[in-house]
């Protein structure tokens, strides 16, 4: 399945040069794909320990409204740093959201965890509609599309929404960025979300401020698990 879906992916974005070493065929040649290390364990979202199973540890459940969290890579990765600046800025290469899906989908696999994937919906981390008009799409939204039609998995995209235009969390300490991020998004259609585990989707766990506050609004609004599934984690 991984091999196959490698492949697809690295066809799809053919007939482009490698941001990364600029050789000739793919946005990412398979050399620099290669290049990067899938991570076989996940971390505690606030502590950063090591965690078997993906779940906050129980030093740490009171400090987050998320179950657990899923990263697939570390952000260490030179080429890592390079796919998330020209997925998140300009000159925004959208496509660049087929090979981080992959990764996500290889990191489950390593884990033996992709059927517990499947038990759950996805929802992106949502951008501010003045954000979405300067980019061109949500970058969350594209890795949870591809995810959603590779394992078949329901994704909801109207159910929570960015109310308030806050600014990047980028170089904000971590009180900085839950205070910047408090109160920014609501919960819409909620009976999609009633009892069911969500897995919610983002290009990188830095803090876990974003998405600790998206999974208390989606608790409040019904959710009975949230977990958090990135491409990278600092």
């Amino acid at each position: 399945m991984l091999i196959t879906l490698k492949n697809f992916i690295l066809d799809l974005l053919f007939p482009y040069s490698c941001i990364v070493c600029g050789k000739q065929g793919n946005y990412i040649c398979e050399d620099c794909l290669n290049m990067i290390e899938v991570l076989e364990y996940q971390f505690c979202p606030i502590c950063a320990k090591r965690v078997i199973d993906g779940k906050t540890c129980a030093n740490c459940k009171t400090k987050t409204k998320l179950n657990g969290a899923f990263s697939a890579v570390s952000y260490d990765s030179p080429v890592i740093k390079k796919m998330i600046k020209q997925f998140k800025y300009t000159p925004f290469i959208k496509d660049i959201s087929l090979i981080f899906s992959y990764l996500i989908i290889k990191h489950f696999l390593i884990l033996s965890n992709v059927n517990a994937l499947k038990q759950g919906i996805l929802i992106p981390v949502p951008l501010h509609r003045k954000k979405l008009k300067n980019r061109g799409y949500n970058q969350s939204q594209e890795i949870a599309k591809h995810l959603s039609r590779f394992l078949n998995i329901p994704l909801y995209q109207n159910v929570l929404i960015k109310t308030k235009n806050t600014h990047q969390q980028v170089g904000l300490l971590s009180e900085q960025r839950q205070k910047n991020i408090k109160g920014a998004f609501a919960c819409q259609n909620i009976e999609q979300i009633k009892n069911k585990k969500i897995f919610l989707i983002d290009d990188v766990f830095t803090t876990g401020a974003t998405t600790s506050e998206c999974s208390k609004i989606l608790k409040q609004s019904g959710a009975n698990e949230v977990w958090a599934v990135t491409v990278a984690r600092e």
